[in-house]
């Protein structure tokens, strides 16, 4: 089936990469990371925490803190131009 879909641009380019990094089409591997997500097992349930956030504030008494924090993280990453995400 076809379909449409609008994702960032920074996505698109993460999953085409590394699709080509594993000799994968676009429509491969996208097929194959949403039946695994789809499949179940852990973090599947909610929202993914960033991997900052395995040392780093997991206290439910700075949630919202955190929350902030990646939501200033994400918003500076959409700034920066690509030729300078490495």
């Amino acid at each position: 089936m076809k379909t449409t879909i609008e994702i960032p641009d920074p996505l698109f380019r993460k999953a085409k990469s590394r699709a080509a990094e594993r000799g994968q089409t676009l429509k491969q591997f996208i097929t194959e990371a949403l039946q695994a997500r789809l499949a179940g097992g852990p973090n599947t349930t909610g929202p993914v925490d960033p991997a900052w956030m395995n040392g780093f504030g997991k206290l439910r008494r700075f949630r919202s803190e955190t929350a902030r924090i990646q939501t200033a993280i994400d918003n500076e990453f959409e700034n920066i131009e690509s030729e300078d995400r490495l």
